[in-house]
């Protein structure tokens, strides 16, 4: 499976062999124009929410594909679900995070409106910022072939991120932090019983977390951890630290 398609998060996917599932608007022309889909090949459509359909393309055209349904693969969510809180940063380097995080298997993605991110959303500007990661996470789901397409997050600031993660556990990316990610254990709390919380990576923007965010976070019952010694840009904290949570969580 080289390729994969996504249809329209109202459309259902036929779950039987034999169906034929059909494709259309920009991802039928994606598939014809892009990548020049052909009767007879093999590709895959899923639904962004863990089905996935593998099949041979019996009729393609510029605005709609067909694909007859030779294998289905309904995928369980991963637990715990792994949330990257991302500030909003300069240039695109927030964007390049939220990319390389959903390739990695993130589970979800907020943005974050942090004290000392250069780049502010506000009204219109929110909206549009919110739509483009949405974007750019379908985008990047597609790329890596993976059966669900993690949700973006409304812009928070920091009290609605506190109160929005209630609940689960909440690890802060911070260079200073005696701490250090891969010394921390995921499963089981420490009194032995199973741990299936959803695990939230906090990753500030360039100037960092504030000491006065810091504060908060820690009150509201943060753990503040390291990668290494390095101090990783914004765009590349995050995606680090999945890497070390999957193999953590056996995922790779």
């Amino acid at each position: 499976m080289s390729s994969l398609f996504l249809l329209d998060e109202l459309s259902v996917v036929p779950h039987q062999l034999g169906d034929v599932v059909t494709l259309g608007g920009d991802e039928a022309k994606h598939a014809a124009t892009v990548n020049r889909m052909r009767v007879g090949e093999h590709t895959a459509i899923g639904d962004g929410r863990g089905l996935i359909v593998e099949g041979v393309v019996v009729r393609a055209e510029a605005k709609e594909l067909d694909l007859a349904v030779e294998r289905v693969h309904e995928h369980p969510e991963p637990s715990p679900r792994i949330v990257l809180v991302q500030a909003l940063a300069k240039g695109d380097r927030d964007e390049l995070a939220v990319q390389t995080a959903t390739e990695l298997g993130v589970s979800g993605v907020v943005p974050w409106q942090a004290e000392r991110s250069v780049s502010r959303w506000a009204g219109p500007k929110a909206t549009k910022g919110v739509e483009r990661w949405r974007s750019i996470v379908r985008e990047a789901a597609k790329q890596s072939i993976r059966p669900f397409v993690p949700p973006v997050g409304d812009l928070v600031d920091l009290p609605e991120l506190i109160a929005e993660t209630d609940g689960c556990r909440m690890l802060v990316l911070e260079p200073s932090a005696s701490i250090r990610l891969t010394s921390l254990t995921f499963g089981t709390t420490p009194e032995g019983d199973a741990d299936d919380r959803s695990i939230v990576l906090v990753v500030g923007p360039e100037g960092g977390i504030s000491p006065r965010e810091l504060e908060k976070l820690d009150e509201a019952g943060a753990e503040t951890v390291r990668l290494g010694d390095e101090v990783l840009r914004t765009s590349s904290a995050g995606p680090a630290a999945i890497a070390v949570l999957n193999v953590a969580l056996g995922r790779w």
